[in-house]
């Protein structure tokens, strides 16, 4: 599949895995945004990352277009992170909050979400697979 002709909003449509997130990004009002020039970087909670927030927690963000534009805004930075670049270190979010790299035996963790080895290149970025949807009190 032809990923890197298309951008990060689109890939996430198409991906298979990532359908609550689309529509969480829809909710937000954040496709145009996330749609734009970049480059982002997005750890993208999968399907199975959000069922696994407490029941009504994702009910709750779709209902609130601030806080659910943070929580996503936390799992996107600016400029595009390969895996191959990812080392242990510290960077900010879109949100403002810091990014916690950190490698362990399996790869790598952002701020204790594994981050997936597989990435998906866009037109205006790359996305990273997470098991974890992030939380804004790390």
């Amino acid at each position: 599949m032809d990923t890197q002709s298309k951008d990060i909003v689109a890939n996430v449509a198409d991906a298979g895995n990532f359908g609550t997130l689309y529509n969480a990004l829809k909710a937000s009002d954040l496709l145009n945004t996330y749609k734009g020039a970049g480059p982002f970087t997005l750890f993208a909670p999968t399907d199975a990352a959000f069922a696994k927030l407490p029941k009504g927690r994702l009910e709750a963000l779709l209902k609130d277009k601030a806080e659910l534009a943070s929580v996503i805004n936390l799992h996107m930075m600016k400029g595009s992170l390969h895996a191959k670049d990812i080392k242990a270190r510290d960077s900010k979010s879109v949100q403002g909050a810091t990014l916690t790299f950190a490698a362990n035996d399996d790869g790598f963790t952002v701020n204790g979400a594994k981050v997936s080895k597989q990435e998906i290149e866009a037109s205006n970025g790359v996305i990273h697979g997470i098991d974890t949807v992030m939380s804004l009190k790390h």
